[in-house]
């Protein structure tokens, strides 16, 4: 059975280990600093195992040589953006705490692919890239399946349809700088543009930016976490399976789409190798602008990353 280990026991990390074991794929086991919270999320996912048909080795743990030979690790430790509270403004903690982890991936599972989600996403990413120091394609970040199912929901509450039946691609950086591209969204293999006006998807688009932002108002502690949850075991199903699905996720670029050196939303297929291949889209003049805008964004924050203490 292959090992996938989930760093972070919070609403992120224990709703991802339900849908991990909810798809029979792979053991997991649970990390988190604070004393008994990992261990109590694994007990209490056991014993729900007969009633949801699902029979994965579950554990928890407060150090990190537990990961050790893990095929997937999955970071999602961080504190959580509060409302007002912008993606950047979580550098400084969260880029500390992926440091640590980064070492401790590097250490006891060098042969994992390592899947980002705390935010900002596309710098943790980086960060933990170079705190590995693992292969470029081992490294990607949970971003655009988001992004890009929350677009398929609006799309199909819009036109009333079965959201399975709605494809759609959001590229860019994972906040609001992000690039959904409705030329590339479909309905039934019917695109987009062709069902809907352009001021509908401009506001369909709109909502999808800011998406997240509307649950962490709600929460008002907190963000959101079952939407994170499916999409990050997506993208573990992908890797653990070899499925190689093309999803929209966080890779780095040395040269795609005219930037290097970041992480940034693109087109991937994903694979037991983690960044199998990356998609170069034939985008607009309008659209290449969106996403040179965000890459911007998130370039000032990888320049925010490189100003930290080491």
């Amino acid at each position: 059975m292959k090992k996938v280990a989930i760093i972070g026991a919070g609403n992120v990390g224990a709703t991802t280990a339900y849908f991990v074991a909810k798809q029979r794929i792979a053991d997991i086991v649970l990390i988190d600093v604070v004393e008994g919270l990992a261990q109590s999320k694994a007990e209490d996912f056991l014993h729900a195992g007969p009633l949801q048909r699902y029979n994965v080795e579950i554990t928890g743990s407060n150090d990190y040589a537990a990961i050790r030979d893990a095929d997937v690790v999955v970071h999602t430790a961080g504190v959580p953006r509060k409302p007002g509270m912008d993606r950047m403004d979580l550098m400084k903690t969260n880029a500390g705490i992926a440091r640590i982890a980064g070492r401790a991936i590097a250490e006891h599972a060098p042969n994992a692919v390592v899947i980002a989600v705390a935010n900002p996403l596309d710098i943790i990413a980086l960060a933990l890239l170079r705190e590995t120091g693992f292969a470029l394609r081992n490294v990607v970040g949970m971003a655009g399946i988001l992004d890009s199912t929350r677009f398929r929901y609006f799309i199909a509450a819009e036109l009333g349809v079965k959201p399975e039946d709605v494809n759609a691609m959001v590229l860019g950086g994972h906040g609001d700088s992000m690039v959904p591209l409705a030329r590339y969204s479909s309905v039934g293999g019917f695109p987009l543009t062709e069902l809907l006006d352009a001021e509908t998807i401009e506001r369909l688009v709109k909502r999808t930016r800011t998406g997240g932002g509307e649950i962490v108002s709600y929460l008002k502690k907190g963000s959101a976490f079952y939407a994170p949850g499916a999409a990050v075991a997506q993208m573990v199903a992908a890797v653990v399976l070899d499925r190689r699905r093309l999803v929209p996720a966080s890779a780095y670029l040395r040269g795609e789409y005219g930037h290097r050196g970041i992480f940034l939303g693109v087109p991937v297929v994903l694979g037991k190798n983690g960044v199998e291949r990356i998609v170069e889209l034939d985008l607009t003049a309008d659209e290449q602008a969106a996403l040179d805008a965000s890459a911007e964004h998130v370039r000032e924050g990888a320049n925010e990353l490189d100003a930290l203490p080491a």
